[in-house]
């Protein structure tokens, strides 16, 4: 059995404009991981990815290179232990 873990991620680069957080939901989705992901004011992507520890490393993978027309630069990884509940995967504003 593989443990559950939660990784919060800043994503940099060219990432906001290229439909980042809608194919993180799908990447995530279809990883079955909970969690959300959001645009930050300074051109960031945030985002906590929740489940087993292999698939959430997939998600932090994919995150390096991003959707097609996305230029990643930078993704920084902080696992840490997993605080409230989380239900499904979604888009925040």
């Amino acid at each position: 059995m593989h443990s559950e873990i939660e990784a919060h991620v800043f994503i940099s680069g060219i990432v906001q404009g290229v439909f980042f957080r809608a194919n993180t939901m799908e990447m995530a989705r279809e990883l079955k991981l909970s969690g959300w992901v959001k645009n930050l004011p300074d051109g960031r992507v945030e985002a906590i990815f929740r489940g087993d520890e292999n698939k959430v490393k997939k998600m932090i993978e994919w995150c390096h290179k991003g959707p097609r027309f996305a230029r990643v630069s930078k993704v920084d990884v902080e696992i840490r232990g997993i605080k409230d509940k989380l239900q499904g995967f979604e888009i925040r504003y």
